[in-house]
């Protein structure tokens, strides 16, 4: 099992949702507002007069066979929305409850 960590500009949760969906990757928390800035580049997502974007962040637990396929997607999706702005991580888990 991995932990997949994306962070996005909340205009793209839909579109986020629906990849999800389209892998049957069903468990996952929703952080609807969420604060950052890029590690290279593009506008701070801050959600003040000065930078009024907004990150969604969600956390989703994917069967390890799933993972590559979901990451290439999301890779696809971040190149045609590159403006937008978005990270994803993935992360072993090793216990669960």
């Amino acid at each position: 099992m991995k932990a997949l960590f994306i962070s996005y500009n909340m205009t793209l949760t839909e579109r986020v949702e629906g990849l999800l969906d389209h892998y049957t990757v069903r468990g996952f928390t929703l952080f609807p507002l969420t604060h950052g800035r890029g590690s290279f580049d593009g506008e701070p997502h801050m959600g003040t007069h000065t930078w009024p974007a907004m990150n969604s962040t969600i956390i989703a637990m994917v069967e390890d066979e799933k993972m590559p396929r979901v990451m290439e997607a999301l890779r696809k999706l971040e190149k045609e929305t590159q403006m937008q702005g978005m990270r994803a991580f993935v992360w072993d888990i090793t216990d669960t409850l």
